[in-house]
């Protein structure tokens, strides 16, 4: 199959990254794009794993020297998609997970026409506030910007391919797998089939040339 760019957008909170991170559970076709970001590193996450964290001054050197894929400012700090993160997926042959934004979403669907947008849904607003909730190291100031945020974010819905409701978990994984099975056999993506559909044309014709004869 041939690797392409799987996207992944929603509010935050609205579980693109726990989401992102189960579907490439047990899966070695998948590969997860880590996110460059300028946003202060929180507990519990790793340097290189969760997010590339890079100073201000580092990423705007980034910027300019064409290294990204993609990157917005979203609620203050500045987000991006490495084009190495990428070109390392693709080169060991497996589908790019991008966890993104709407505007570096909107960036990659101008650049690259057959990638595969997918919006994740909370189920609801209040679950979405309760979600952001658990984020103890953002004031609630933070949290209500981030849910107004959300607001805008939701009508550009229309913009993807897919959309999806996260109310349970195992379910939404579940959803996302099928687009990428069913995404992965776009007769586009299948290599080995177009380089043998001529081979079995001949073939059907030789038999075809067989009938009446014997």
């Amino acid at each position: 199959m041939k690797p392409f760019l799987l996207v992944l957008s929603s509010p935050s909170g609205g579980g693109k990254t726990t989401i992102a991170k189960r579907l490439l559970q047990g899966r070695d076709d998948l590969g997860y794009s880590v996110s460059a970001t300028t946003r202060p590193i929180r507990p519990r996450e790793v340097d290189g794993v969760d997010y590339h964290f890079l100073t201000r001054d580092e990423f705007q050197r980034r910027v300019d020297a064409g290294e990204f894929v993609e990157w917005a400012t979203y609620g203050g700090e500045l987000y991006g998609t490495l084009r190495r993160e990428v070109e390392r997926l693709f080169a060991d042959g497996r589908v790019a997970i991008l966890d993104i934004e709407v505007n570096g979403a909107r960036q990659v669907r101008a650049s690259t026409p057959d990638s595969v947008h997918v919006f994740v849904l909370p189920p609801s607003a209040a679950t979405l506030v309760e979600r952001l909730g658990r984020r103890a190291t953002e004031t609630p100031t933070k949290r209500r910007e981030r849910v107004l945020l959300a607001a805008d974010e939701l009508a550009a819905v229309t913009e993807y391919d897919y959309v999806i409701i996260n109310d349970d978990l195992v379910t939404a994984v579940s959803n996302v797998a099928a687009i990428v099975e069913a995404e992965g056999r776009r007769v586009s993506r299948q290599r080995r089939l177009l380089g043998g559909i001529e081979r079995l044309r001949q073939e059907v014709i030789e038999e075809a040339s067989r009938i009446g004869t014997a």
